[in-house]
């Protein structure tokens, strides 16, 4: 992959035209004129100047961060936010990010306000909805290209915490290193500007409601792009083994999944009671997995929300290692990674398969899983 920065899985750095206009990508769509925010988004919303000034009348400071990616991506980026939350504890934090990623957000504990932003592809969005003086701090939690450090610095913030780029000279920001794990990366940016960090502090609350299938595997075959996705056939399988063992399985999918989900039950011979396709709403997808008795999954948001609720899970890696974007090290997360002889990576935003994934098999699952019921 050739980018402005090496992102991985996740989002893109958009190169621009000379003048300044972005190459490809559709336009961002804002919430309807007289909208602040969408309906029912939850807690993470408010007004645009909610929580701008304190008890006296006096503009509150603001900090603003951007990190406008997917379910997984966010779940990555919660030990920096709540090592933000700590270090300016008089702001306000705004956080730039998907506005269906609401309900997330506010169960981190750590952001006062979701500005909506995002962009197809995961692109760096063009532009944002951003009103009133400008940020006392802003935060590139995105990338590390020009694009995401010229939306930032066009919100003229009195600092900007980012990773350095030489095509971006003037931010002075720690080094980027390719190779590093998502959560460590963040985290060692916050340390770089004297904010201290844990890449560990990465637990949600548990949900309120009840599980709509509690004890239940869960399997998820869907991902972000076809290489990331482990062939529907062996996830039957694994149901099939599964339930001959008296589990009760079931199976998710994300709003464009219902196909995908479908093949799998009618392969695994599930009741209709045990298939959630077409996007659980986050409350019900987040009671699924925090009662679950084990996910698996590929290299997905869902992986994410597992650790996230400390439910025993076994994640399918290809093309890009766990040790970019695995689980913890501890006994309940087994990372399944099988790469070819030269450990070469591959396109996470591949058409096909990888071949990392395909050297995975049933039986490999099975007995991943069959460790996580033995760890302590």
């Amino acid at each position: 992959m050739t980018r402005d920065t090496p992102r991985g899985r996740a989002g893109r750095e958009t190169a621009t035209t000379s003048a300044g206009g972005p190459v490809t990508g559709d336009p961002v769509h804002p919430p309807p004129p007289g909208m602040a925010h969408p309906p029912d988004a939850g807690p993470a919303y408010a007004a645009s100047d909610a929580g701008r000034h304190g008890d006296g009348g006096e503009a509150r400071p603001r900090v603003l961060v951007l990190r406008a990616l997917g379910l997984g991506d966010l779940l990555a980026g919660v030990p920096a936010l709540r090592a933000l939350r700590r270090a300016y504890p008089g702001h306000e934090l705004v956080l730039a990010t998907p506005a269906e990623l609401a309900p997330v957000v506010a169960a981190t504990g750590a952001v006062d306000r979701l500005l909506p932003a995002a962009e197809p592809g995961r692109a760096v969005p063009r532009s944002l909805d951003w009103t009133g003086p400008p940020p006392d701090v802003a935060v590139d939690l995105h990338g590390n290209g020009p694009p995401s450090h010229r939306l930032l610095t066009r919100m003229r913030p009195l600092k900007l915490l980012a990773f350095a780029h030489p095509r971006t000279p003037e931010v002075e920001g720690p080094p980027w290193f390719a190779e590093e794990h998502e959560r460590d990366r963040w985290c060692r940016l916050l340390r770089a500007y004297g904010i201290d960090a844990d890449p560990a502090d990465l637990r949600l609350p548990r949900p309120d409601g009840p599980s709509p299938a509690p004890g239940a595997v869960v399997l998820h075959p869907g991902a972000g792009a076809p290489s990331r996705c482990w062939p529907v056939e062996r996830y039957a399988a694994v149901a099939r083994a599964l339930r001959a063992r008296g589990r009760r399985v079931v199976v998710t999918g994300g709003a464009d999944e219902a196909d995908l989900v479908a093949r799998l039950a009618k392969r695994a011979g599930l009741p209709d009671t045990d298939v959630f396709g077409g996007g659980l709403p986050y409350h019900r997808l987040s009671a699924l997995v925090a009662g679950a008795r084990a996910v698996v999954s590929g290299d997905t948001g869902i992986a994410h929300l597992a650790v996230a609720h400390a439910t025993p899970s076994v994640t399918l890696f290809g093309p890009v290692p766990p040790s970019r974007w695995g689980p913890p090290d501890h006994p309940r997360h087994r990372a399944l990674w099988l790469p070819g002889p030269h450990g070469d990576h591959g396109d996470p935003h591949g058409h096909e398969t990888d071949p990392a994934l395909l050297r995975i098999t049933t039986d490999d699952v099975l007995d991943a899983l069959a460790a996580l019921e033995e760890a302590p």
